[in-house]
């Protein structure tokens, strides 16, 4: 088969590579119904984050599985499936509190960006839909594996609470389901932090209520005028920048709560600022396998289409064309069908 092979900054092939096999009695191996290029895949592909070599790419996924290992019991061929980022066991210790991307056995997935997947611990990581979903359902089921688990993560981490006043920290595909997740959690006022009237638009679709364009110290200032000298109840920063967190951490009230889920690179808190700021601070890498049930549940119910973050979809093998529309933002996020 052909899959993603990130080479260098913003050198991005689709080559030949082996077909993925069982190795572990536990793994599974399923065919891709749709994959897609994460906004954390464009820290490496512009050099932001290093790499050590050639590097198979993707890791949001779902799909019909093929084979199972001898020692998987729940997952079976002919299911579809969807999995997380991060695999588990879900029965460690860690698992049972909830945290199942810091798994005692956690690996992170890559190589999704291809027609077929090999999944580690199968029956903890993989969750079954009842039956094979419509086309038209994929791309809003696909984002239950990472975006809008990671976004649902960023609001529960916030304390969003039915009336809360909540600021999104980020417009990427991230922060816009974060807004969709402060609004299902039944946030009153939801104010979206973005200069992209495409992205502020869908933002508004989403449930924001107010859009603040202002960034740093003005978008604090911003802020704080719209909630009459207070700051939010809750905060959710989606970027991972120093400037996306101080402006998340200062935009919130006292006693008030951030949820934090981009990706750090180069944040550095200073310790006697954040002891005065008096703010809850929650986050890292979102345990997406905790929520799985009950995102896959709302979308296939019809109650949120979270979907709407794509808008680009293209072949597997024009994936480049979907980095390089990201990475000049001429796309929230694109959709790859094998």
């Amino acid at each position: 088969m052909k899959g993603t092979v990130l080479y260098g900054p913003r050198d991005i092939r689709f080559e030949e590579r082996e077909d993925p096999k069982i190795v572990e009695p536990t793994d599974a191996i399923i065919r891709m119904a749709v994959t897609c290029v994460c906004g954390s895949d464009l820290w490496p592909y512009r050099g932001l984050q290093p790499i050590d070599g050639p590097t198979p790419m993707g890791h949001e996924y779902c799909g019909v599985v093929e084979e199972v290992g001898s020692a998987v019991r729940s997952i079976k061929p002919g299911q579809f499936v969807i999995g997380s980022f991060a695999t588990s066991d879900n029965t460690c210790p860690t698992c049972q509190i909830g945290y199942q991307s810091s798994c005692t056995h956690r690996e992170f997935m890559s190589h999704a960006q291809a027609p077929l997947l090999r999944v580690p611990l199968a029956d903890g990581t993989l969750v079954p839909t009842p039956g094979v979903p419509k086309d038209d359902l994929l791309p809003s089921l696909l984002t239950t594996s990472d975006v809008l688990g990671t976004g649902w993560f960023a609001a529960d981490a916030a304390n969003v609470k039915p009336g809360s006043t909540v600021v999104v920290v980020g417009d990427g595909a991230v922060g816009l389901l974060g807004v969709l997740s402060a609004r299902q959690m039944g946030a009153e006022r939801i104010i979206a932090m973005s200069r992209h009237e495409q992205r502020q638009k869908l933002a508004r679709e989403f449930g924001a209520t107010d859009i603040v364009t202002e960034r740093g110290d003005e978008g604090v200032a911003r802020i704080m005028d719209l909630t009459h000298g207070l700051g939010a109840d809750s905060v959710l920063e989606c970027v991972g920048t120093q400037d996306s967190m101080m402006q998340a951490i200062r935009s919130t009230r006292k006693g008030g709560y951030v949820g934090y889920v981009g990706v750090p690179h180069g944040v550095e808190l200073n310790g006697e600022e954040l002891f005065f700021s008096h703010v809850h601070l929650h986050g890292g890498p979102a345990p997406v396998r905790r929520y799985l049930p009950k995102l896959i549940d709302l979308v296939l119910n019809g109650k949120i289409n979270p979907g709407k973050v794509f808008d680009l979809t293209l072949p597997l093998d024009q994936v480049a064309e979907g980095y390089r529309a990201m990475d000049e933002r001429r796309a929230i996020k694109a959709l790859l069908r094998p």
